[in-house]
C-alpha cells in the first residue's frame, strides 16, 4: 500500500530535523523532541495537524522570545527545503501573532516561502487585520523572488485547498484585484498559475466580476491570456453562454443545433462498485463553418443521500471542420478514491457538447464483490 502524505514526518525525519536545531543551539534536545511530537495522539493526527505538533514542540524547546527563536530557524533554513517544511510559517503563525512581533513576522514569512511556502501561514494574519496585511501582500507583489510574488496571490485566495476560508473575500473580493492586476503578466508561470487559480476561486462567488475582468485582460499580452483561459476554467465547465462566447466555443445557430447526432454507449450497464467500463461516444457536427468544442461526458453519482451530483469529465477539446465526424472510447473506473466515494443505484451518463446535453445512457451500480479487493 502506497504511504500516505502524513507518513513524511517519520521518526527518522523528526530526528535529522531536531539534530539540525541542536548543531546551533545546543540546548534544544532532539530526543525529547521527538518523544513529545511523536506522543499518543500521532497516529491519529493527519498533515495539517502534524504540522501543527511539530510547531508547539518546537516552540517548547525554542528561546521564549519570538525573535530569538526565529534566529535559530534562519540559522537551518538553508538546509530545510521542500513541502516537509511548511512548519517554519506555521512556527511564525503560532508564535508571531503578537503586535510587537508584526514586523520580523512578516521578514520571517518573506524568507521561508521560498523554501516551503507561507500561503497557508498568512490567511490568520490576513483575518486579523485584513487591510494591514493587504498592504504587505501587495508590497510582495512586486518582489524579486517568483516565491513571495506567488505569496501576494496564493495567500489570499478566498478557497485555498487546505487552507482556511478567507470569507470576507468570498464575499467581497476587491482587496484581491490589484494584486492579480499587478500579476497578469508575470515572467513567471509559477506566479501566473496561482493568479489563475485565484480568478477560479473568485469565479466560483462572482462570475460576472471575472468575466468582465476577463474581457478586460484579454490580449492583452500572452501571459495574460493564458491567465485568462485558466482563471475562468469553472466558467467553461458550467457551459455558461457568455464563458463559452469570450473563448469562442460553437454555439447553436437558430433551430439548429450544433450536434446533428450523437451516441454515447458503455460496453456494460451493469456494475459493481471497483469495476471499470469502456465508455464510446460518436458524434457528427452540423454542416458550415469550423466549429470549436469542448466535448465532455458528465456522470450523476448517486449519493449516500440517495440524490445525485454531475460531475464532468473532459474528452476532447478543440476546433474541427462542419460535418465532422467524431467519435473515441475512454475508460471509467468506479472504484472508490480519497476525493470521491461510490454508491449503489441508477447512474445516468450523458455526453455534453459545449455544455449542451446531446445523448445519455444508464448504469447500474450495486455494491462491491466483497471478495474482490478494491
Amino acid at each position: 500500500m502506497a504511504e500516505t502524505l502524513k507518513s513524511i514526518y517519520s521518526e527518522a525525519f523528526l530526528q535529522g530535523f531536531g539534530d539540525k536545531i541542536h548543531a546551533v543551539y545546543p540546548s534544544f534536545n532532539p530526543e525529547q523532541f521527538v518523544t513529545d511530537t511523536m506522543d499518543s495522539t500521532w497516529e491519529e493526527r493527519e498533515l495539517k495537524a502534524r504540522m501543527r505538533q511539530i510547531t508547539l514542540k518546537l516552540g517548547q524547546q525554542l528561546p521564549s522570545t519570538f525573535a530569538d527563536a526565529v534566529k535559530v530557524l534562519y540559522a537551518v533554513v538553508e538546509d530545510c527545503t521542500g513541502f516537509p517544511y511548511l512548519f517554519f510559517p506555521d512556527f511564525v503563525e503560532v508564535f508571531g501573532s503578537n503586535e510587537a512581533d508584526w514586523s520580523l513576522a512578516m521578514q520571517a514569512l518573506e524568507r521561508f516561502t521560498p523554501k516551503s511556502s507561507a500561503e497557508f501561514a498568512v490567511r490568520s494574519f490576513i483575518l486579523r487585520d485584513p487591510e494591514r496585511m493587504m498592504r504587505q501582500m501587495e508590497e510582495w507583489s512586486k518582489h524579486d523572488n517568483e516565491h513571495v510574488r506567488r505569496l501576494a496571490s496564493e495567500g489570499c485566495r478566498p478557497r485555498l485547498p487546505w487552507g482556511q476560508a478567507l470569507a470576507p473575500f468570498k464575499q467581497a473580493p476587491a482587496p484581491i484585484l490589484p494584486i492579480l492586476e499587478r500579476l497578469k503578466a508575470d515572467p513567471s508561470l509559477y506566479v501566473r498559475k496561482s493568479v489563475a487559480n485565484n480568478l477560479n476561486d473568485i469565479a466560483k462567488d462572482h462570475p460576472e466580476l471575472v468575466l468582465d475582468l476577463a474581457h478586460r485582460w484579454k490580449g492583452t499580452h500572452p501571459h495574460t491570456d493564458w491567465i485568462v483561459r485558466h482563471g475562468c476554467r469553472t466558467l467553461v465547465r458550467k457551459a455558461g453562454p457568455a464563458a463559452l462566447e469570450l473563448f469562442g466555443y460553437a454555439q447553436a445557430s437558430g433551430d439548429t443545433p450544433l450536434a446533428e447526432s450523437a451516441a454515447i454507449s458503455v460496453d456494460l450497464d451493469t456494475l459493481r462498485i471497483g469495476d471499470s467500463c469502456e465508455l464510446h461516444y460518436e458524434l457528427t457536427l452540423r454542416p458550415g463553418e469550423p466549429a470549436k468544442v469542448r466535448i465532455e461526458y458528465g456522470i450523476d453519482f448517486v449519493k449516500s443521500s440517495g440524490r445525485t451530483s454531475r460531475k464532468l469529465f473532459l474528452l476532447s477539446d478543440k476546433t474541427v471542420p462542419g460535418n465532422t465526424k467524431l467519435s473515441s472510447s475512454r475508460r471509467h473506473s468506479w472504484a472508490d478514491l480519497t476525493t470521491r466515494r461510490h454508491y449503489p443505484g441508477e447512474h445516468r451518463i450523458a455526453l455534453l457538447v459545449n455544455g449542451v446535453e446531446v445523448a445519455h445512457t444508464l448504469l447500474q451500480l450495486s455494491e462491491a464483490n466483497p471478495d474482490k479487493p478494491l
